[in-house]
């Protein structure tokens, strides 16, 4: 009795001490709490380039997987099974700067063509705004006088805009500088990310099972079957989601492109291009690329731009009601109302990041929370309702049996209405 009374002691005193340990760390933490959010600062950002790298390999390993599936895959021997990787790897690259190459291409010369048409309208415009104005003020005389009096001298206002740049040009070498800073930073972080995530992704396998040897290692059974849970749950979510975005922003650029050429609207092809980059973002995505659009149409044409608005948002309706659903919805399990309350909270906080980030964090949390419940239900011995993923896959089996019924009675009835031309 006395060994067991000092065991529980001394495990209560374990259990204060870790208690009071955790106080103490949360008041200093809210003591030195901007302290606490430089260094936090400092790390993050010193971190940045392995941060974004690790997104980059999550993101590229998807591509990878799927070239390796396609590479040989019943060799497990050999320079075949040898070179896999690392060829995979290099497939998966040159079709990514490929496709970047090939948006840059539709988009930068139209983009170019759009602003010289803007450069060269805008004096025609100016000239048309003052003789509308004109005609529309015939009841104020002394405004009209005004008016007629604004002469804008163009070549004048091109040389007084060189002159200004001329003038402040040393004023803003340091602007510059900083800017090139700035830049150089970014593109030096840009490929230590990409060099690591190239790291990752080569020694991904051995990474894994590094991490499998800790957690079984240094983590109690319970704890590493959560994370493993948490894991398993949030890796399939987010692979789904960009696999589906992705899909759904080329099928969205595609139709948009299509019906473009079809209704023989201007730069169809650099209009469905942004749409399509811009839909990666969830919901509010495709319609800043339908601003885009429209305002590189109304160059041309006002009336052919309003009538690609008209046309953007009924494709939007049957992107948002038919395709995202199929494509999107049910492949990370989210209903449609949290999808919109994970762009605006995503996007409020985050900004760009947070609407892109904020569907699969949320379904990943909406897909644990309701395997908890379904587990605490039956625990409790509750029926649960059916997921949307169960209902779903449950319509698409009944349809399939549906068709292969629906098969079987048209092959009888051909079969006796062969036999009975046989008899005849």
């Amino acid at each position: 009795m006395m060994m067991r009374f000092g065991f529980m002691e001394k495990k209560e005193i374990k259990k204060y001490l870790s208690i009071a340990a955790i106080v103490i760390g949360v008041c200093l933490i809210v003591k030195n709490l901007s302290l606490f959010g430089e260094i936090i600062g400092i790390t993050v950002s010193a971190m940045y380039p392995l941060i974004l790298g690790c997104a980059i390999a999550y993101v590229f390993n998807i591509l990878l997987t799927f070239c390796e599936r396609c590479y040989f895959p019943t060799k497990q021997k050999g320079i075949i099974a040898y070179s896999r990787r690392p060829v995979c790897l290099v497939l998966a690259l040159g079709m990514t700067v490929a496709i970047i190459a090939l948006i840059l291409k539709i988009v930068i010369p139209e983009l170019i063509t759009a602003f010289k048409i803007i450069s060269a309208e805008i004096p025609k415009y100016a000239i048309d705004i003052k003789d509308w104005a004109v005609k529309s003020l015939h009841d104020y005389p002394e405004i009209q006088e005004k008016i007629y009096d604004i002469e804008v001298d163009w070549e004048s206002l091109t040389k007084n805009l060189v002159d200004f740049v001329k003038v402040g040009a040393s004023g803003l070498i340091t602007s510059i500088a900083e800017i090139i800073g700035a830049l150089a930073s970014s593109i030096t972080h840009l490929v230590v990310a990409i060099i690591f995530a190239i790291y990752l992704l080569l020694r991904k396998d051995k990474i894994k099972e590094d991490i499998r040897r800790s957690k079984n290692a240094y983590l109690s059974e319970r704890l590493n079957k959560s994370l493993t849970r948490i894991y398993h749950t949030a890796n399939t979510t987010f692979k789904n989601f960009f696999v589906g975005q992705f899909t759904e922003a080329i099928i969205l650029g595609v139709l948009c492109m299509i019906g473009m050429s079809i209704m023989k609207l201007p730069y169809a092809a650099m209009t469905g291009t942004v749409i399509g980059v811009t839909a990666l973002v969830p919901i509010v995505g495709a319609y800043v690329g339908g601003a885009i659009g429209a305002f590189m149409i109304c160059t041309e044409d006002p009336m052919k731009a309003l009538i690609f608005v008209v046309f953007l948002v009924i494709l939007q309706q049957f992107e948002g009601n038919v395709i995202y659903p199929k494509v999107v919805g049910t492949s990370i399990g989210l209903p449609g109302i949290w999808v919109l309350a994970a762009v605006t909270i995503g996007g409020g906080l985050f900004g760009i990041t947070g609407m892109l980030l904020g569907v699969p964090v949320l379904a990943t949390i909406y897909k644990l929370y309701h395997s908890t419940l379904r587990e605490k239900e039956a625990a409790m011995g509750i029926t649960s309702p059916p997921t949307e993923e169960e209902i779903e896959q449950c319509r698409k089996k009944n349809t399939r049996k549906y068709k292969l019924v629906e098969k079987s009675v048209e092959e009888l009835k051909n079969m006796l209405n062969s036999m009975k031309n046989d008899k005849k």
